[in-house]
């Protein structure tokens, strides 16, 4: 599983000592011809070639995604 990862961003993990979140482009993320992928990775130790958590989000939803984040943001964020 995976293709070529191209790194895009990464930043501290807001309550954490050391952790960061990654964003990066992934390329046939299950096998060749698969459909690419943003790939957000959460890593409590700071390793953002090794995240805990990983999601995958083809580009296909990425409008939903932000559109949700950015509802989540006005609506809890205080």
């Amino acid at each position: 599983m995976g293709g070529k990862n191209t790194p895009l961003t990464s930043f501290a993990l807001a309550g954490t000592k050391k952790g960061t979140v990654s964003v990066s482009h992934l390329d046939e993320p299950y096998g060749a011809n698969s459909h690419p992928v943003v790939s957000i990775g959460i890593s409590l130790k700071g390793d953002t070639e090794e995240p805990d958590w990983k999601a995958h989000i083809p580009y296909e939803n990425l409008q939903e995604l932000i559109d949700a984040l950015e509802d989540a943001k006005t609506r809890f964020n205080s």
